[in-house]
């Protein structure tokens, strides 16, 4: 497609920001909405009739497990998994463009825990605006850049225009925990020319992120009374002495994949720390906890009684693979490197400890430099942020745009506002970050797809 006039980038710049204050106001309703995994499906019925309102073809569908545990890239389902429907809603042009592109707007609607409450300033649903920042669980992470697809739609609509190319609208649960929504569209058939999702990286473009693991370590030990403790054996203590040589797994591959392109600036490439999707926020990020972890040891489980020496002991670890190493390898050095070291334990070697998958088992992607996709949310960009330049960040988090690159092969851009607190208290998203993104989309779906008069 030509470039844009400017005309027209001036015409859609002016109805994103005409409309904003009621865009933040959805917003607001989107934060407020609340839904820990599990329960959003009154959010996804919101969001369902507000794509039906707009004439597009909604449809609303289950997980399908077994079709998910047949795929490699699915997150491993447990009781925890959300029951939450995918909603999915498709604009059709009236006539194909010449040039035209199609184009899937992706957006999570799961948010992670909240932490102990009275630890937030205000109720963490509260969506409190103060000066430039929007506040409440999911603000940042991602419910404004959600919004912002749908609204950077509307605003071609209110100048009397609409894609010229076919567009799906992907609203999603399961992004924090197993990637499962996302890749349940991918198996439901949705395909496209690129993706765009608005996750809050700072308005810099994702080049490249780490794949996620996520695995439970269970050690069975053996109760008495704790008069005669010294003739038991504490599940805890014999539980903890696994996390030695976890942590020199994660010192062997940190040094192993040191150059891992895109990745050579990253002092600890398998960093999983500030990104989106800690498997814990009650241990990682309440605690304060640094950016050069790679093991996120986050949930600690155990025993039954204080006065018993306890019979179990649980632990909850994620950890991050480099673009190219596939789970299935990562999940089988684990499970030698647990092994092996229980087979030097006097009591682990009679009773070895159980792992089990639980969560992500995902491959990390690129994106590779010089698409098409790419030069025009340059271009979008610089005419959104008054002329400055797009800047790219490579992300030690887990990332949905993983199924569009990895299975579908086409170019995932994620692209999205300035936050701060993600997965902490407080979070917040800078409201003036959320329009100029908005104009952004708005500007480069015009581009990307084309337009056409309604």
């Amino acid at each position: 497609m030509p470039p844009l006039p400017d005309d027209l980038i001036a015409s859609i710049t002016k109805s994103v920001n005409d409309a904003f204050p009621s865009q933040l106001e959805y917003t607001q309703k989107l934060i407020r909405f609340g839904g820990q995994r599990g329960q959003e499906s009154d959010v996804q019925d919101f969001v369902a009739q507000q794509f039906a309102d707009r004439g597009y073809h909604t449809l609303t569908f289950p997980m399908d497990e077994e079709a998910l545990g047949k795929h490699v890239g699915a997150g491993k389902i447990s009781d925890l998994h959300s029951r939450a429907p995918c909603v999915v809603a498709t604009h059709k042009p009236k006539q194909q463009a010449e040039g035209g592109r199609s184009l899937i707007l992706n957006g999570h609607i799961d948010v992670v825990p909240l932490g102990p409450v009275d630890m937030w300033a205000d109720d963490p649903y509260s969506a409190k605006i103060k000066d430039d920042k929007l506040y409440g669980r999911g603000a940042g992470d991602m419910r404004s850049g959600h919004a912002a697809n749908l609204w950077a739609l509307d605003a071609l609509r209110r100048i009397g225009l609409q894609p010229a190319s076919e567009v799906i609208i992907q609203s999603v649960p399961e992004e924090e925990s197993t990637g499962n929504g996302t890749l349940m569209t991918h198996l439901k058939g949705y395909k496209a020319d690129a993706v765009l999702i608005p996750e809050p990286v700072q308005e810099q473009l994702v080049r490249a992120n780490v794949g996620v693991l996520w695995f439970q370590v269970e050690v069975r030990g053996r109760p008495v009374h704790v008069r005669a403790m010294s003739t038991g054996v504490n599940a805890i203590d014999a539980c903890w002495k696994l996390v030695g040589p976890l942590r020199e797994l994660e010192q062997e591959w940190n040094e192993r994949h040191v150059s891992a392109r895109f990745f050579e600036k990253e002092k600890h490439p398998l960093s999983e720390f500030c990104g989106f999707c800690v498997l814990s926020i009650y241990v990682s990020v309440f605690a304060n906890a640094v950016a050069t972890i790679d093991l996120n040891v986050a949930i600690v489980n155990a025993g039954d009684w204080q006065s018993s020496v306890p019979a179990w002991c649980k632990i909850q670890c994620r950890i991050a693979i480099v673009p190219g190493v596939s789970a299935a390898s990562a999940a089988s050095e684990i499970e030698a490197k647990i092994a092996s070291f229980s087979q030097q334990d006097p009591y682990l070697s009679e009773h070895p400890p159980t792992i089990t998958w639980n969560g992500f088992y995902s491959e990390g992607y690129v994106l590779e430099p010089g698409s098409s996709a790419e030069e025009v949310l340059q271009k979008a960009h610089r005419h959104a942020s008054g002329g400055k330049e797009l800047t790219y960040q490579t992300s030690t988090a887990y990332l949905d745009a993983r199924v569009h690159s990895l299975y579908d092969g086409i170019p995932a851009l994620v692209y999205g506002p300035i936050s701060g607190d993600i997965h902490g208290f407080d979070e917040w998203v800078s409201i003036e970050s959320v329009k100029r993104v908005t104009v952004a989309i708005a500007l480069f779906i015009a581009e990307w797809c084309g337009t056409e008069k309604i």
